[in-house]
């Protein structure tokens, strides 16, 4: 834990860039659900940001990316639903942590 935790900025960040690719493929239902995600991403709490840059750190950023672009997708394609921007946190964590043990 040498690292801070990533700021909630870059994370929402995140949140943009998909909402961006959203609008771009012309998906509007999967942009409106992301850009709710970038505006709830104010209200994760620090502590998983904290976990979520342990894990980054942990598996490196390749491999979360290579988790990240499914679920992303898959909200972008209106397959998935996140209320917060915490749901769609705790659901990577789930597979960063399957993926470290």
């Amino acid at each position: 834990m040498g690292k801070p935790a990533v700021s909630r900025d870059a994370f929402r960040g995140l949140f943009a860039f998909y909402a961006a690719k959203a609008h771009h493929d012309h998906k509007p239902e999967g942009e409106h659900c992301l850009l709710k995600l970038f505006g709830s991403a104010e209200d994760i709490p620090d502590s998983l940001l904290l976990q979520w840059s342990d894990r980054v750190e942990l598996l490196g950023s390749e491999t979360v990316g290579r988790l990240m672009e499914p679920r992303a997708r898959q909200i972008t394609d209106g397959n998935a639903r996140y209320d917060h921007a915490s749901d769609f946190l705790h659901a990577l964590l789930r597979d960063l942590g399957q993926k470290v043990q």
